[in-house]
Order: C-alpha cells, then structure tokens, then sequence
C-alpha cells in the first residue's frame, strides 16, 4: 500500500519513469559507467521541440520564449558541482560578449531553490538559470534525462532564430568539460547565418 502511495505522490510529481520513453544505451557514462537516457533525442536540423521550465520563483518558461533569438542552452547534471559550476559560470561570463539577441540559459533538474542560491552565492546574473525539475518535459523531449538518476546528462544545444537545432554536443563523460569555444564560435556563426 505504501509502494502504491509513493508511486502516485512521484507521478504527480512528474518523477516517475515514463514507460513511453525511448531508452537510449551507450552515449554517456558517469565514472565510466554506462547510462541509459531517456526519450528520442533531437538530430540537428529537426525542429526544436518547446519545453516548460521553471525559473527561481517558479514561473513557467518556454523555449518559444525566445522566438526569434539564438538560443544556446547549457545543459548540466548538478549545478552546484565541480564541472556544472564551472560550466555555468565560464557562459554566465560569455554572456557580454555575445550580440544582445543571442540568449544563454542553463538548464538543471536542480530545485529552483537551490538554484538561485548557487546563482547568488557565485555571482550568475548574466543568464538564466531555469529548472527542468518540474515537468522534466526538456530532458524527455531531447533525451537527455538519465533513468534512475533524475538528472540531465551534460550538453550544449543551440536553436537558431526559426527554431530548428543547429548544434548539438552530448559530453560522453560525464565529469568532462563541454567543448566550449566550439560552442560559443557556433552561436555566434549560427546567429549570422
């Protein structure tokens, strides 16, 4: 009975496994263990499925948002971790670099609380920081939710004005770095093209 009561609270929660969704072998590890991903994944080119997020005070945040703009979305496990806080803050730093309608956002299934703590704490003010914890409807439309684990796997996306994936780097490891000056010279080739 008690099985059955905590599977409702998760589903209504939005936690629970979603017996429709692709599982994907092979793609990342995590301290080189193999993880299964979960949902179809979008190949450059397709058009970018919107999603629902939430930001710290939990408002809803779509992709379609942003019409019209670049979007590269930085998508990290943990933001309060090793390679997530540095991943967050190098872009939180790339922002003003950047033409003003190129939009950066990072993406974590983090609760907002804990978002904007660490937002505040290191001094991320350039972008925001959206939480997929939610709905996770972000890491089931591109396939980035890891089952078991309730986090995203590490990668770079970047829509393109009329909403199609221009770029796409799923980080096989991890523990690794995205590659970032990849990332940043394709926003901005992308945004004149």
């Amino acid at each position: 009975m008690i099985r059955l009561l905590v599977g409702a609270l998760l589903c209504t929660l939005g936690w629970a496994a979603n017996a429709d969704l692709t599982e994907r072998e092979g793609l990342v590890t995590a301290g080189g263990n193999p993880m299964v991903l979960l949902g179809n994944g979008v190949n450059v080119g397709d058009q970018a499925p919107d999603f629902k997020v939430v930001d710290a005070k939990f408002k809803p945040i779509h992709l379609s948002d942003f019409k019209g703009k670049t979007v590269l979305v930085s998508v990290v496990p943990s933001i309060d971790t090793g390679v997530c806080s540095l991943q967050t803050k190098r872009f939180n730093k790339e922002v003003a670099k950047l033409p003003g309608d190129i939009v950066l956002i990072t993406l974590s299934t983090d609760l907002p609380f804990a978002q904007k703590r660490f937002c505040e704490v290191e001094n991320v003010d350039q972008m925001p920081v959206l939480s997929d914890a939610v709905w996770r409807e972000f890491g089931e439309h591109y396939g980035l939710l890891i089952k078991d684990r309730g986090l995203l796997a590490r990668a770079i996306l970047i829509v393109d004005k009329t909403g199609k994936l221009q770029y796409q780097e799923l980080v096989k490891e991890m523990s690794e770095h995205p590659d970032y000056d990849a990332a940043l010279a394709a926003a901005k080739k992308i945004h004149q093209g």
